[in-house]
C-alpha cells in the first residue's frame, strides 16, 4: 500500500472540507452552517477545519472561489462552442443565467456572499474569474474595434448579468422569468454591441 504524503493529506482535507462546506451553505446558507457540522460531513475533527482555513468566514470565501471557478470554466466551454465571437458571448450570458438557476450557486454567489464577503471583495474574485471571461470574449467579439473603453463596458454588462441573477435568485419562480430576463439581457448586449 501506497502511504500518501502530509501534502497530499492536506489537499485531501482540504477539498472535501470544500466541498462540505459548499453543499451546506448552498442548501442551509451561511447562517444555517456550523463549522461542526461541516467538519462532520467532511469526515474530519472541527480541529482541523480550523487548521486549514482558520474559520467559518475563510472557508466560505474558498467555496465562493470553487463556484467562480466553475462557472468560468462553464462560460468558457460555451463559448467554444460557438464559431462566431458574437454569438458566444450571448450564449456565454445566457449559460450565466441559467447558471444562476442552481439553488446552491444562487444561495453562495447571489444571496450570501455580497452581504458577508462585502461588495468591493466579490467583486474582486468575480473579476478573477467571470468577469475576466466576459472581458475576453468582448475582446474577441470587438476584434480590432477593441478600445481602452471596453473594461468599462464589461462591467456595465456584467453588472446587467449580476442583476438579472439577482432578480432570478429573488423570485418565486427562477426558471419561469428565465427567458423574459434572458431576452432583456440579450437586448442590452445587442445594444451594446461594438
Amino acid at each position: 500500500m501506497i502511504r500518501r504524503t502530509q501534502a497530499e493529506r492536506s489537499d485531501a482535507t482540504t477539498a472535501a472540507l470544500v466541498c462540505a462546506a459548499r453543499n451546506l451553505f448552498g442548501t442551509n446558507g451561511y447562517a444555517k452552517t456550523s463549522i461542526d457540522a461541516i467538519a462532520a460531513v467532511a469526515g474530519v475533527t472541527k480541529g482541523a477545519a480550523y487548521h486549514h482555513f482558520g474559520g467559518k468566514m475563510e472557508l466560505f470565501r474558498a467555496v465562493f472561489v470553487r463556484e467562480q471557478e466553475e462557472l468560468a470554466a462553464k462560460l468558457e466551454q460555451a463559448a467554444s462552442e460557438e464559431s462566431d465571437a458574437w454569438t458566444a458571448l450571448r450564449r456565454g450570458a445566457r449559460t450565466f443565467l441559467e447558471y444562476c438557476l442552481d439553488p446552491r450557486f444562487r444561495q453562495i454567489v447571489l444571496l450570501d456572499a455580497p452581504s458577508l464577503m462585502g461588495w468591493e471583495r466579490a467583486r474582486e474574485i468575480e473579476h478573477d474569474h467571470t468577469l475576466r471571461v466576459l472581458l475576453a470574449g468582448l475582446r474577441l467579439a470587438a476584434g480590432d474595434d477593441a478600445d481602452d473603453k471596453l473594461p468599462a463596458r464589461a462591467q456595465l454588462i456584467f453588472g446587467t448579468l449580476c442583476e438579472a441573477g439577482m432578480l432570478l435568485a429573488r423570485s418565486a419562480d427562477p426558471a419561469a422569468d428565465l427567458p423574459r430576463l434572458a431576452a432583456d439581457v440579450d437586448r442590452f448586449l445587442e445594444a451594446h454591441r461594438s
